[in-house]
């Protein structure tokens, strides 16, 4: 396993590395004047090609409708961040960034044959024929997950093949956080965590004067827990009798902790073997020398 690393470690080593591959490639791009923490690439003139993603991928993005409509998927901060020049005559989309996991789980999961290959179905535990329609990647699958007035949330899961979902993380800090009341009013939660076990945030305090005591903290209202995409993400396994997979880097031991810290909140055992933790360097062992080199040479992922 690599040493460890903060996101924000990740992401500059990904800018540095893209900063050279496109000086290199010569690929239309543009660097985050914010802080200078991301590349941001754009599709070639005609197209054809994109500086964020390898031909092959992305030409089998282009020709599959389900998947070219995930490229012009906003960016989260587009209001905080300034456009590509006027040159490239585009606005930033999430996967134009070099630290987009989108965009790398898509890089992979969309080169062509690659579910053929026994190698990465033994890996992910795929069972069923690799020309079949389920083994087909779908990305922001819609889980539904259901809450107790029998409603379905709006949970996006990154990737859904057959009975396999699929969470992919890069630099993302970590599993976000919820409101403790907004996660137990999904329907399965009480069945399927002991809520005292899953970790939650420390609560803000704030100082007020009581009568008796005095000046003294008390905590605000809002009590978070934390690590809700991983939690929500179990619930959609468990509601859809699906399987889980988390994909993160090897050198993010956060998010390893992360992970099996929601794990050990899981009352089941079945559900616990469900949900299994995966890293880009593991997964890049079964690809295509193809992928293997492009994977090396722009995300360092060996």
């Amino acid at each position: 396993m690599a040493a460890p690393s903060s996101a924000n470690q990740l992401r500059q080593e990904l800018a540095a590395r893209n900063r050279e591959f496109a000086r290199r490639l010569q690929l239309p791009h543009v660097t985050n004047i914010r802080d200078g923490s991301a590349i941001v690439y754009a599709p070639s003139e005609d197209g054809s090609c994109h500086g964020n993603f390898l031909p092959a991928s992305y030409s089998a993005i282009t020709r599959h409708q389900p998947w070219r409509k995930r490229l012009s998927k906003a960016h989260t901060s587009k209001k905080k961040l300034p456009q590509l020049d006027r040159e490239i005559l585009r606005p930033w989309c999430e996967l134009d960034s070099c630290t987009s996991s989108d965009a790398l789980l898509m890089n992979i999961f969309c080169f062509p044959g690659l579910l053929q290959r026994r190698e990465v179905t033994s890996l992910l535990g795929l069972q069923h024929a690799p020309d079949s329609h389920e083994m087909s990647p779908h990305f922001g699958f819609k889980a539904r997950v259901p809450r107790a007035n029998q409603t379905g949330d709006a949970t996006e899961i990154d990737m859904r093949i057959g009975d396999l979902l699929v969470e992919a993380k890069l630099t993302e800090a970590n599993f976000q956080q919820r409101d403790v009341a907004a996660l137990e009013r999904y329907r399965d939660f009480e069945a399927v965590f002991d809520p005292y076990a899953l970790p939650r945030s420390k609560p803000k305090m704030k100082l007020v004067h009581d009568h008796d005591h005095g000046e003294m903290l008390i905590p605000i209202p809002g009590e978070k827990y934390e690590c809700y995409q991983m939690i929500r993400n179990i619930l959609a396994a468990y509601a859809l009798r699906s399987r889980l997979c988390v994909l993160i880097h090897d050198s993010r031991v956060d998010l390893r902790e992360q992970f099996h810290a929601v794990l050990r909140a899981v009352r089941d055992a079945d559900i616990r073997t469900r949900c299994t933790l995966l890293t880009w360097q593991e997964l890049a062992g079964v690809l295509p020398q193809r992928l293997k080199e492009f994977l090396s040479s722009k995300y360092g992922i060996v």
